[in-house]
């Protein structure tokens, strides 16, 4: 039965390469006007999604953006999105399945690998639907969002689309299966875009042959109403799904100092996620009831940082995390954990905020009353993380992903010249020495 089914997927993928070089032959103009954004589920909630609308608003300046939706779980976006950009679902969870849906959906993927962290999110009906979807396109710019994604993209996309992979997700911290697929598979790419340096160092190790680019574009700090923080309110916020990996439940446990030493400052955690239960267990346990708020999630993450005087960032680990910019942008002091990949890039410790040893609870806690108790230290650190926010400036950031696009098609057209390095300018010191 095995030796049929690679049988089966053998002449599958020699009919695919046929009907690749059937399109290469009749390849309408290269164009990058038309762009679509893979993500799982757009109406959902977290930091992908919000950095997704976030470039898909500046990109529909100049071109006609579609954002495909693996998932449709709810009836709307729950991040505010530019008017201009259109959405597309696969599969519409919130209509009752019949027929050969309901079959295929009560079966496992066969498409996505089952060490993604969002293989239960897939079954046999979303795999029909995406290889479905990525074998109807014929041109344009497409870029997926996460590694199983990216990982279909790279093995069924048309070799007439631009196809772009962005990871929100360190390298490092996917599993072994799932990188042993990066490295076979992600070659294809047109592109390969990561948030921080150390993600592109890794990919330019571990990756035995490389996408035609690899490069690092970070995401951009979404514009955002209302006025900076006046950091006189005694609240600590921190934003995010409530999940373990977020580090939330550290947070707590070092709460239970920061609340002995001051007990008239708030701690205000913002997110959904199901660590929920756990977390409210924990608060009330620890007798910090009322001195630890769980809100709940929002749609306006600006507002409620606005209130607040410190971020703190909580995290095991991050890509590159929103949150951070979004708190900076809004002029709050920042106390995180000293992840190896985004944090440690965007701030600069005692300048912009502080960096406190990954996993020390004391650490952590003792950092937080300290930005509490000097309120000098406060606003230079709050001061230090506006000047920072600004060079992740919305039009800064995009106009990186309008060169990526004008590289990728002159690419494509032959017409792409590699810039060449600059010459150092003539000096008298260095004008008369003989070559």
């Amino acid at each position: 039965m095995r030796a049929l089914a690679r049988k089966g997927k053998a002449a599958i993928f020699r009919l695919m390469a046929a009907d690749n070089r059937r399109r290469v032959r009749k390849a309408p103009p290269r164009s990058t006007h038309q762009i679509r954004i893979l993500l799982l589920h757009a109406n959902g909630m977290g930091g992908t999604i919000r950095t997704v609308f976030n470039l898909a608003g500046y990109l529909a300046r100049e071109h006609d953006v579609e954002i495909v939706s693996i998932l449709k779980e709810a009836e709307e976006p729950f991040f505010p999105i530019d008017p201009r950009v259109r959405f597309r679902f696969l599969d519409d969870r919130l209509k009752p399945r019949h027929g050969l849906r309901a079959l295929l959906s009560a079966q496992p993927s066969r498409l996505i690998p089952e060490e993604e962290s969002a293989y239960h999110r897939f079954n046999m009906w979303t795999d029909m639907k995406l290889a479905s979807y990525l074998r109807s396109l014929d041109s344009g710019v497409l870029i997926s969002t996460r590694p199983g994604l990216n990982l279909a993209v790279a093995q069924l996309a048309p070799p007439t689309v631009i196809t772009i992979g962005q990871e929100h997700v360190a390298l490092q911290t996917q599993p072994e299966a799932v990188q042993e697929l990066i490295k076979r598979r992600y070659r294809r790419f047109d592109a390969l875009v990561t948030l921080t340096k150390a993600d592109l160092r890794d990919y330019r190790a571990t990756l035995p042959r490389k996408p035609k680019k690899l490069t690092r574009i970070p995401n951009a700090v979404p514009p955002m109403d209302g006025d900076r923080a006046k950091l006189d309110a005694k609240v600590v916020i921190a934003v995010g799904r409530l999940t373990r990996i977020k580090g939330f439940h550290r947070l707590i446990t070092a709460w239970e100092q920061v609340a002995a030493a001051h007990p008239d400052w708030t701690l205000r955690i913002f997110g959904a996620g199901p660590q929920e239960d756990n977390l409210r267990t924990q608060i009330e346990e620890a007798g910090l009831t009322g001195k630890v708020e769980l809100p709940g999630a929002t749609s306006d993450v600006a507002a409620e940082l606005e209130k607040a005087s410190i971020f703190v960032l909580s995290s095991r680990h991050e890509g590159f995390p929103m949150t951070i910019l979004e708190a900076m942008g809004k002029g709050l002091a920042i106390v995180s954990f000293n992840s190896p990949h985004g944090p440690k890039e965007m701030i600069t410790n005692e300048v912009d905020g502080l960096l406190v040893k990954p996993r020390t609870n004391a650490n952590l806690a003792a950092s937080i009353i300290r930005v509490i108790e000097d309120e000098q230290l406060r606003h230079s650190l709050a001061a230090g993380a506006l000047e920072t926010a600004t060079t992740y400036d919305v039009d800064t950031i995009g106009a990186k992903w309008d060169d990526l696009l004008a590289e990728l098609l002159a690419r494509r057209e032959g017409t792409y010249v590699k810039p060449q390095p600059a010459v150092p300018a003539e000096t008298p010191e260095t004008a008369n020495q003989g070559g």
